[in-house]
């Protein structure tokens, strides 16, 4: 089969395949589900470690993957935008939040009541239908596979590879019995984009987190984010009120037709991602899991730690 088996084919499966073919693995990616079913599809795909803990690790990771995904955008791949960003913030803080030197340029102005300050900055944004497309791409150019299997043994992987990489996302935590691994539910509206090219955020309002992402053909209006619920039923309560604050924060959405909506479940998890390599019977097994709303954020600085993981241990 190859030298790694990825399990999991969204965004932080498929960007660590990719790390680990360019530094020379063979990798076979195994998804259970089509790329319209995963949460990374779902996802608005905005960089910004949303309901992240401050941690240098994951400091790192969303630095790194802010990098690389403005070299994407500077190369034109595929589904890859760079969005200024409006982050209304509506309590007093000292200096920068903790996420900001990974951010470039990050600048804090006064704001009109409610708020208190907007910061503004430069954040890339991933369509993920077309930019997941492109990453399985990338792996079969290279020589990898994706392949469709739902996978109920990690330790039974060993016969076909010497590394496995746990990347489920919410399956994770079932296949190594980590019983810290949640759902975290999100809904989001989509409407036709009226010309909007700026992200606007307000993650304080007390009716809900709010945010406006705009991308080449719709804008993405959230959102919700309700740990441990596990449903995928539309919520028109929810709904209602997702694009009352939308409407309320950018006007103009106000005569947007609205096209759908979208429902997921992030891969939390209790303490933060978990990214670590333990030594098994037949091989060894590295996770990558638990990233929750920040699988995009975090994909790329999280695949070159699964690389450095795989290398150090031969």
């Amino acid at each position: 089969m190859g030298d790694v088996i990825v399990v999991g084919g969204g965004i932080v499966g498929l960007t660590t395949a990719v790390r680990l073919q360019e530094r020379g693995a063979r990798v076979t990616v195994f998804t259970a589900d089509p790329p319209e079913r995963l949460v990374s599809t779902v996802a608005a795909a905005v960089w910004y470690p949303t309901h992240t803990d401050a941690d240098p690790r994951v400091l790192r990771w969303a630095a790194t993957t802010y990098e690389e995904f403005r070299r994407q955008a500077a190369d034109g791949v595929p589904g890859v935008l760079l969005r200024r960003t409006r982050m209304f913030q509506r309590q007093a803080a000292d200096g920068l939040p903790w996420w900001a030197e990974a951010a470039g340029d990050v600048q804090a102005v006064d704001a009109p009541a409610p708020y208190v300050r907007e910061l503004r900055f430069v954040a890339p944004l991933a369509e993920t239908a077309t930019y997941l497309d492109w990453l399985g791409d990338q792996l079969v150019a290279g020589g990898g596979q994706v392949v469709r299997r739902r996978v109920e043994s990690l330790d039974a992987l060993f016969t076909e590879a010497p590394v496995v990489v746990n990347a489920a996302g919410l399956a994770a935590g079932a296949l190594c019995g980590d019983p810290t691994v949640l759902p975290v539910r999100g809904q989001v509206v989509l409407v036709a984009n009226p010309g909007l090219d700026v992200s606007v955020r307000d993650e304080d309002d007390p009716e809900g987190i709010t945010y406006v992402h705009p991308r080449s053909r719709d804008v993405v209006l959230g959102g919700t984010f309700e740990p441990g619920r596990a449903d995928l039923d539309p919520d028109p309560a929810a709904r209602a009120g997702i694009l009352r604050r939308a409407v309320a924060l950018v006007p103009e959405l106000a005569v947007a037709p609205v096209l759908g909506e979208r429902i997921g479940l992030r891969p939390a998890r209790q303490g933060g991602p978990r990214v670590e390599a333990e030594r098994r019977d037949g091989g060894l097994l590295v996770h990558a899991y638990g990233h929750a709303g920040a699988g995009m954020t975090l994909s790329w600085g999280s695949a070159d730690e699964v690389c450095d993981l795989v290398h150090a241990a031969g």
